[in-house]
């Protein structure tokens, strides 16, 4: 018995050791594999419509299924992309230039600012009109810079970007084609219960779904709506600005409002009263509206999530993991809430069992 413990101890640790091992050879592709999961989840559907249409053959299906994705998924991508890379430089180039001059911005800013405001806030040392200007303008001017050399580091890093994209489209392939297998195989090798097993496979399915298809509906059409309203404005450089809106709204509540809300002040201050007033409208009527709406019911319905809670997660995500943690954030804290509400299940049903005579 002590010999046979033995044995199964060491092969426990051995176990741990090589899984340990294996996720991190994986871990520089983590991107790559976490995407293939959330587009098998995503089209898993569309997968098995097209295999019953080509008579079952998988391989088949999973083909087309993969070209469906190139067409709709990343060709959009690489196409948008390249227009903010595009914008951006020329926006880039027109502030080193001084065509764009956020100092001056702001000085018009605090111009159009009433005189016995601001004497009131800088007499009571809550506000220096200079010093403000000229730290928000040297954060801006360094935000900028620190977003051209991403961009550029980005260009550079273009074939580390092509062997990830096709590393993820490579798995997407196998992942869509034995799916059910593969899913087979974690339930039975998982050390708990079936029951629970699926319970959490399934929370993890479902809230990958909602927030990936929820996140990216909101995001494009606040970015269309926010783009749209800029440039109907006269601001420059809107598809940038519309791109940085979809980007920021996934940050839930606050996000797009970063970018509209200084442009419609700058509008109000420098005596552009018309557009200033509807850009406020529009962003708080439509643009805001839209995450209201939509979010509780693409998100919030299906991964049975508090708002508080995605908006935290969704946050702590992306600051730890990059612009994939605006799904992993939500999907961690679905399978805790799930995980804990499993064994209070199970400590009730301890609780109610007679004992034992």
């Amino acid at each position: 018995m002590n010999i046979s413990r033995l044995q199964r101890t060491v092969f426990l640790l051995l176990l741990a050791a090589v899984t340990a091992a294996f996720v991190w050879v994986l871990s520089p592709f983590f991107g790559a594999v976490f995407w293939a999961v959330a587009l098998t989840l995503l089209f898993h559907g569309v997968f098995e419509r097209i295999s019953a249409r080509v008579g079952r053959r998988r391989n088949v299906a999973a083909i087309l299924t993969l070209l469906l994705v190139i067409l709709i998924v990343v060709v959009p991508m690489v196409l948008v992309g390249s227009a903010i890379i595009d914008e951006l430089a020329s926006v880039t180039q027109r502030v080193r230039s001084g065509e764009i001059n956020f100092r001056a911005y702001f000085t018009q800013i605090v111009d159009a600012m009433p005189h016995w405001l601001t004497d009131q806030l800088g007499r009571f040392g809550v506000f220096n009109v200079q010093d403000a200007i000229d730290k928000i303008s040297a954060t801006l001017l360094a935000g900028g810079q620190a977003l051209t050399t991403k961009v550029v580091t980005i260009g550079q890093n273009t074939l580390i970007w092509l062997v990830n994209l096709g590393i993820m489209l490579y798995l997407l392939f196998f992942f869509l084609r034995d799916g059910r297998a593969l899913a087979g195989l974690i339930r039975r090798s998982t050390p708990m219960s079936e029951e629970q097993t699926q319970a959490l496979l399934g929370k993890f399915a479902t809230v990958v779904r909602a927030t990936v298809k929820g996140t990216i509906v909101v995001a494009l059409v606040q970015g269309v709506l926010g783009g749209l309203a800029l440039w109907v404005v006269g601001i420059h450089g809107a598809v940038v600005w519309g791109a940085l809106m979809a980007l920021l709204s996934l940050v839930p509540a606050v996000g797009s409002a970063l970018i509209w809300a200084p442009v419609a002040i700058y509008l109000l201050a420098t005596g552009s009263i018309a557009q200033g007033v509807g850009l406020i409208a529009w962003g708080v009527l439509a643009i805001g509206m839209v995450d209201n709406l939509l979010r509780p019911i693409l998100v919030g319905k299906d991964t049975k999530l508090p708002d508080w809670v995605v908006l935290l997660t969704t946050i702590g995500g992306i600051s730890l993991m990059g612009i994939s943690g605006f799904v992993i954030g939500p999907v961690i804290a679905a399978l805790f809430m799930a995980a804990w509400g499993l064994f209070d299940q199970e400590r009730g049903q301890l609780l109610e069992r007679p004992p034992e005579s």
